[in-house]
């Protein structure tokens, strides 16, 4: 039905997770920042939308933000709505009862691609194209889902 109405806005979002930057409290620098943490100004750059935030509550000294980048943002979000927004996505990821790192989407992009590495060896694509002979394998057939699962999400 795409095409048929107004096209539905989007927002873009970037999220960086290895940076040399941590966060540390000011009045004891050996302990981690409370999750939930956003630091919007200062460290970012002021003419772009981005953010860091530390959603989660880790080992001592080991907690690292991660810093979102808003590229497109048609929807309209305020400053704190957004930042509200992604640290509620870090509370639904389905294997923990507390908050996650990362935003639970990109938590499950993650797992989906381990899988599908699991039938596709990518190394082998590589190395044939490096040798200049310009013949790719072809692509196993990926298991079917059962009809059980086809029109619904679901989580592996």
């Amino acid at each position: 039905m795409m095409g048929e109405g107004p096209l539905p806005k989007i927002t873009v979002i970037i999220a960086q997770k290895n940076h040399h930057t941590k966060l540390f409290q000011a009045d004891t620098p050996e302990k981690n920042v409370p999750p939930g943490t956003v630091v919007d100004t200062s460290i970012v750059n002021g003419r772009h939308h981005n953010f860091y935030m530390c959603a989660h509550n880790g080992i001592i000294g080991t907690s690292r933000p991660v810093h979102y980048h808003v590229l497109v943002d048609e929807i309209g979000f305020g400053v704190d709505d957004l930042q509200q927004l992604v640290l509620s996505l870090s509370y639904v990821y389905q294997r923990s009862n507390s908050a996650i790192s990362i935003v639970a989407p990109i938590a499950y992009a993650h797992h989906a691609a381990a899988q599908l590495s699991q039938f596709i060896k990518f190394e082998d694509y590589a190395s044939d194209a490096s040798s200049g002979e310009g013949v790719v394998p072809p692509v196993p057939e990926l298991p079917l889902l059962n009809t059980d699962v086809q029109n619904s999400m679901f989580f592996c």
